[in-house]
């Protein structure tokens, strides 16, 4: 399999189906692409209906592209990443994984153009995260939830508001920020330092005003973000949590216990907002985004000082922070809901406390008009507690 047989393979998957997002390569299926959160099969000719492990090992292979860094990633620790441009269609995030002693492979299409604020629908809270001047700004969800995207359109305000220098470090670029207000220099793991932690303490040398990690995978990414946070930088990142309340334990789990009172107290004086996103089936197809934001204030330092306890979790800081920009997962989707925007069934499989979810539901039904249960038919049973000499 030559590298244009590949890249024409990965144009008909890219045109098969409208909204893809993944190009799935995988031993014993055929190529798939997911399209609006599904995997879905590519018909190509000729056709391939079962892949064989030769096939996905000569596609990895080429992605590849005998890189020797790649190679050994891949040999010593099963999985390596890279990115690969589709010329004059699209650029990929790519990862490659043995399983099973066998290869697969997955690419993430990379959009080209940077989306708006406005036009991803975020909150207009958004616009006053980029307007921070300093601290951490963390960034959460499972892959693929458009964390990524959210950042880059955080990049795009402060690009045109404000004359700073920029410094990223991602695995690998997704978006290319042009020069307008700020400067913007973008280094990829790999190809422009060899680990996050490296191409942070690099940074600070540099002289940036905004300091974007594309994630901070362990304890000394975290240590050295807390220490650029905390001479005047601003920092942004991402983790791999589902809430508010993980984001900050996961955080403090990567230290010793003798270090956690200094930990918390580090992060209740850097630590901005707390973003967390889930990318939800919408009706009609393709998917909307939800949103759990906190943000810093006086209670919120002092929990993650302290921990939380009962009257005092970050849910119920958020709850009494709506007038900041502040929202509950929960709250979000009932709002979605509302708008017309996800069904009954999705709202309550994605809520974090389904009886809240549920109970809003009802809410938005009564002022509706319609129905909130299926019970029909009932009435006072007004012989209930009646001797038959009183009827």
């Amino acid at each position: 399999m030559r590298r244009q047989e590949i890249d024409y393979i990965m144009g008909k998957m890219l045109d098969s189906h409208e909204s893809v997002s993944d190009l799935n390569i995988t031993v014993g299926k055929p190529f798939q692409v997911e399209s609006s959160g599904q995997l879905v099969s590519v018909d190509v000719e000729p056709p391939f209906r079962e892949l064989t492990p030769f096939q996905t090992e000569t596609f990895a292979l080429n992605l590849i592209d005998r890189d020797r860094r790649l190679t050994e990633f891949l040999i010593r620790e099963g999985s390596c990443d890279s990115s690969y441009e589709l010329p004059g269609k699209a650029r990929f995030r790519v990862n490659v994984f043995s399983q099973s002693g066998n290869f697969s492979v997955v690419l993430r299409k990379l959009e080209t153009r940077i989306p708006t604020c406005k036009e991803m629908g975020l909150p207009e809270v958004f616009e006053k995260l980029a307007r921070e001047k300093n601290g951490i700004i963390i960034v959460t969800g499972a892959t693929g939830s458009g964390k990524s995207t959210s950042l880059a359109a955080m990049l795009d305000i402060v690009n045109d508001e404000q004359s700073v220098h920029i410094i990223t470090l991602e695995d690998p670029i997704e978006f290319r920020h042009t020069h307008r207000k700020a400067t913007f220099n973008q280094r990829e793991l790999g190809a422009d330092f060899d680990t996050f932690p490296n191409g942070l303490r690099a940074a600070l040398r540099q002289a940036p005003k905004v300091i974007l990690v594309g994630e901070m995978r362990d304890r000394e990414s975290v240590e050295i973000g807390l220490a650029a946070a905390e001479t005047g930088h601003l920092v942004m990142s991402t983790l791999h949590t589902v809430d508010a309340g993980q984001t900050i334990n996961r955080i403090l789990g990567m230290f010793s216990t003798e270090e956690e009172r200094q930990v918390r107290i580090r992060l209740a004086d850097t630590v901005r907002w707390i973003v967390c996103q889930r990318l939800l089936p919408k009706v009609g197809g393709g998917r909307v985004a939800a949103f759990e934001i906190l943000g810093a204030n006086l209670r919120v330092k002092d929990t993650i000082v302290n921990g939380e306890a009962e009257g005092k979790t970050y849910r119920d800081i958020i709850e009494s922070g709506r007038a900041f920009g502040m929202v509950t997962f929960d709250e979000y989707i009932v709002e979605l809901f509302r708008q017309g925007l996800v069904t009954e069934e999705t709202a309550l499989a994605y809520a974090t406390t389904k009886g809240v979810v549920g109970r809003g539901i009802d809410v938005v039904k009564r002022e509706r008009g319609e129905t909130t249960t299926d019970l029909k038919g009932l009435e006072v049973d007004k012989t209930y507690g009646r001797t038959k000499k009183s009827w």
